[in-house]
């Protein structure tokens, strides 16, 4: 019996050094943020204008000025919502969901960031990495799905950034997924409407 409280002890203290480690480490980033998302009436279709913040973690930045592509994803998803029992609860029915993504990698010879749209193959090249960090971040007139938009009234747009580890290297690919060096998504942000 006294064996299984001590290794009971043992756990106990692990973990609670981890949480405490965890917790302290300066090294860890607070995450993606979108700062704002707004949603504009444009003649007759809507568009939407948003700011997100990427601080990135000295491990994703290692990666990256060692020429390791990263990839991010800006997910999109607009909703209806519909108040059942005097709005005590909510029946959302997700209309569309799209997903922007972009590759940011590092080129050494030119010492250039370059930005590429990976739906489009549309590429921008950046003096810095904060430039390009802010390109990203800034979406700028994105057209909205018109069909969905006809009567706006209980239209939800949900916003949300965050790194794409399945595009990483496979030798990275494992450790990034458990660590919380690349745990950077941004929590869903719901965008003002006009």
């Amino acid at each position: 019996m006294d064996f299984i409280m001590s290794a009971y002890d043992i756990v106990k203290r692990f973990v609670l050094f981890s949480v405490v480690l965890l917790l302290s480490s300066g090294s860890i980033a607070d995450g993606f943020k979108v700062q704002s998302a707004q949603v504009r009436k444009v003649g007759n279709g809507y568009i939407l204008n948003a700011n997100i913040e990427y601080p990135l973690t000295p491990r994703v930045k290692e990666a990256l000025s060692n020429g390791v592509p990263i990839t991010f994803q800006q997910q999109l998803e607009l909703s209806h919502s519909t108040s059942l029992l005097v709005k005590l609860w909510q029946w959302e029915t997700i209309l569309w969901t799209s997903t922007l993504r972009y590759e940011l990698r590092y080129h050494a010879l030119s010492e250039q960031f370059v930005l590429k749209a990976l739906d489009t193959g549309h590429h921008r090249n950046f003096p810095s990495l904060a430039s390009a960090l802010s390109a990203l971040g800034t979406i700028s007139s994105l057209n909205l799905p018109p069909e969905y938009l006809s009567d706006t009234d209980g239209l939800v747009l949900k916003i949300r950034s965050g790194l794409d580890l399945h595009a990483l290297p496979t030798p990275m690919r494992p450790g990034a997924l458990i660590s919380t060096k690349w745990q950077l998504t941004s929590p869903w942000t719901i965008a003002t409407w006009p």
